[in-house]
């Protein structure tokens, strides 16, 4: 068990080891809205080209609605908050990459590894550095047919003080027992628009979420509220994915079976499974549920800038 003066202490070394793109310096000095974004999606979600063509296509997001983005990623040992377009370049392009969760920054920093960081380490070193808001595509959850295979995505969400917005939690997942952890964790489900927690790819799941807010206004206010009176918990906001791009949720859990099937047949196992079933439904939709994916991503990346204007007062 640590005290407070041990707490400080360990942020300060994890601090010492972080590396602030200048624009990101600026906005964090000057109180403007930043929008935190996680890299496994460009390091191991999708293929060159289109993982640096998303990257782009994010920040941009966020810049075009007033806010700073901060693409968060190791490079060579150094953690970035925020990246230079040669950074991006070399995040998209390298093969040489890992997953980097909370649990990884030790060892990538010690041996100097460079790798896309998780949900759960980007919300360890947005909140090192003081970001309020993260936005990304699908929380990690509790996997289909194992009770003890939970994401450290939650254990994070439950212990980290941000906003943080996605399309719910992967559709390959056993999302019920997902929304169980996250109430034993006291995290806030904040249905954006919706009473329905989103299944991702899909606009519904059947399930309810806690609570509802019908503006960005609304959803800052509930976190600025949330953290006054104790709690200490992310504010995890879900959007469905747009009209347009979303799937009916049939052709989703059919595509999700079989890919499970095939990652038994195949011994997947660990940080390995997501992305191999993600990768597999993709294939099995058509490139159907790649494109609700990149189209889910910009929407929450839009949201995630406007609830940032709230928080810092820009509006």
């Amino acid at each position: 068990m640590t005290d407070g003066n041990q707490d400080t202490t360990t942020m300060k070394e994890l601090t010492s080891s972080i590396k602030l793109n200048p624009a990101v310096r600026q906005a964090l000095e000057t109180n403007q809205p930043l929008v935190s974004l996680e890299s496994t999606v460009i390091t191991h979600g999708l293929p060159y080209p289109q993982n640096l063509a998303l990257a782009r296509d994010m920040e941009a997001e966020v810049t075009s609605n007033r806010a700073v983005p901060a693409t968060i990623a190791v490079l060579k040992g150094v953690v970035h908050v925020g990246l230079t377009s040669d950074e991006l370049d070399m995040l998209a392009m390298s093969e040489e990459m890992v997953k980097v969760s909370s649990r990884d920054f030790a060892p990538a920093i010690l041996h100097k590894r460079s790798g896309g960081t998780t949900v759960a380490g980007t919300l360890l070193i947005a909140r090192a550095v003081g970001l309020q808001v993260f936005a990304t595509g699908g929380i990690g959850g509790v996997h289909r047919g194992s009770q003890i295979d939970v994401s450290t995505d939650l254990t994070m969400l439950g212990q980290t003080p941000l906003v943080v917005v996605c399309a719910g939690a992967k559709a390959i997942l056993d999302l019920p027992a997902t929304l169980e952890k996250l109430e034993t964790l006291g995290v806030p489900v904040v249905g954006y628009q919706t009473d329905e927690f989103p299944a991702f790819y899909s606009r519904t799941s059947g399930l309810p979420v806690s609570t509802r807010a019908d503006s960005p206004e609304e959803v800052a206010a509930i976190a600025r509220l949330h953290w006054k009176i104790g709690m200490n918990s992310a504010v995890l906001v879900v959007q469905p994915p747009p009209e347009d791009a979303a799937m009916q949720g049939q052709d989703v859990e059919d595509a999700i079976r079989e890919a499970l099937e095939e990652s038994e047949r195949k011994n997947i196992r660990g940080q390995a499974v997501t992305p191999f079933l993600l990768k597999q439904v993709s294939e099995l939709t058509h490139g159907s549920s790649l494109q609700a994916n990149l189209a889910l991503l910009l929407n929450n990346a839009r949201l995630a800038a406007q609830v940032a204007k709230f928080l810092t007062g820009a509006s």
